[in-house]
């Protein structure tokens, strides 16, 4: 037998099924053979079918009860209290119809808000009461009956009211990891692509106005910056495709870049204006055996420094050091400072670089340096899988 069978979930048909015992062994058996109690000083000897139909119209509801909980509470309280009044159920077998009395109550306050189950939950209480409070005597006082309905009824509708309680935080709770996954999953792709669109763009703006610049007087040189535009161009797209695609299940897409694709981006930033001296160093086996969502960070937070100095700093060089440890990736990215960073405005591009590196539980620095130009570094620790 599979595992999914073993671990299913009971179906309504299974549910049914175990109700109709529980009424049939539990409340009609019960209640008819208390029924069938001799009273303790005469009174009412009913013929035997009488007593066995006394239990049926106890117990048998409880086969109804998570289809009709309002009317099988009210039901079973109502044949119970009409038993013990009449003399049908002597006083001292009153724990029999408990046991119906408590299955309904239960679902009553699983299956109905608060307010609503507590006032049927009241009005049967006083019901089966009067029941219990007419024939007083022996075994109670009328007080005493009142008592002895409400641990009658009282355990069962405060278990199904916790139940009730429980599964209602656990939806909420549900619920709410579905909103977070939501949030992070948007995050996330604003994230990828303020980095691809912020990134490529700065390089077409820088080669598109070299192309205006010199259009005229050097045709060549324009068809060249032309020419890396489209290259640059085709890239993002590839990217965003990337990105998107990975939004839809079972689409086909690009995988991630890492830190194998740093050279590229490298390459990539010389075209606009800033000269980029990378410095990868291994301290594992294989850069493979850092987790994609780990190098995928380390080359956004490459990308979107070198983009900063690109739209703030160039000309400019650029010394980008990023070492793979065997429990940890460090990033660091400073410019020279020939020009000084313009910081105006509130951008996005820091933020979501501070967001990479918290996702990870790692350490983020971004600001100027003391001796001019600009610092980022990073740390992102991960999880080595034997």
């Amino acid at each position: 037998m599979s595992a999914h069978l073993l671990t299913r979930p009971p179906r309504p048909f299974d549910l049914y099924l175990v109700d109709a015992v529980l009424a049939v062994v539990l409340g009609a058996a019960l209640c008819a053979y208390a029924a069938l109690e001799a009273p303790l000083h005469g009174g009412v000897r009913e013929p035997v079918w009488v007593s066995v139909l006394t239990g049926a119209v106890i117990g048998l509801p409880v086969a109804l009860r998570r289809r009709w909980p309002v009317a099988v509470a009210a039901g079973v309280s109502a044949s119970t209290a009409v038993a013990l009044v009449t003399g049908i159920i002597p006083n001292f077998a009153a724990a029999a119809p408990a046991v119906a009395i408590g299955l309904a109550f239960y679902t009553l306050a699983v299956a109905e808000p608060v307010r609503r189950s507590l006032t049927y939950a009241a009005i049967c209480l006083a019901v089966v009461s009067v029941g219990l409070a007419t024939t007083a005597g022996d075994l109670w006082t009328r007080g005493g009956a009142v008592g002895y309905a409400a641990v009658m009824i009282a355990p069962a509708w405060l278990v199904g009211w916790s139940i009730r309680e429980r599964r209602a935080l656990a939806a909420r709770q549900s619920e709410q990891l579905v909103r977070q996954a939501a949030t992070e999953e948007r995050l996330r792709v604003a994230r990828e692509l303020h980095d691809v669109v912020a990134h490529t763009m700065s390089l077409i703006v820088v080669k598109a106005a070299v192309a205006n610049h010199v259009a005229d007087v050097d045709p060549g040189e324009a068809r060249d910056a032309l020419r890396v535009i489209e290259r640059t161009g085709r890239t993002a797209l590839t990217d965003i495709r990337r990105v998107l695609g990975a939004l839809r299940e079972g689409a086909e897409h690009a995988p991630a870049p890492g830190i194998g694709e740093l050279p590229e981006l490298a390459d990539r930033a010389a075209i606009g204006g800033v000269e980029v001296r990378l410095d990868v160093r291994q301290d594992v086996a294989e850069v493979s055996a850092v987790p994609e969502s780990v190098g995928l960070a380390a080359y956004r937070i490459v990308q979107e420094a070198v983009t900063n100095v690109v739209k703030h700093a160039a000309p400019a060089a650029c010394h980008a050091s990023v070492v793979v440890g065997p429990a940890e990736v460090r990033v660091e990215v400073v410019d020279d400072g020939r020009r000084p960073v313009r910081m105006s405005g509130y951008g996005h591009g820091l933020t979501g670089m501070r967001e990479r590196v918290a996702l990870h539980g790692g350490e983020f620095s971004a600001g100027p340096r003391p001796g001019g130009g600009f610092a980022v570094t990073a740390r992102l620790p991960y999880r080595v899988v034997a």
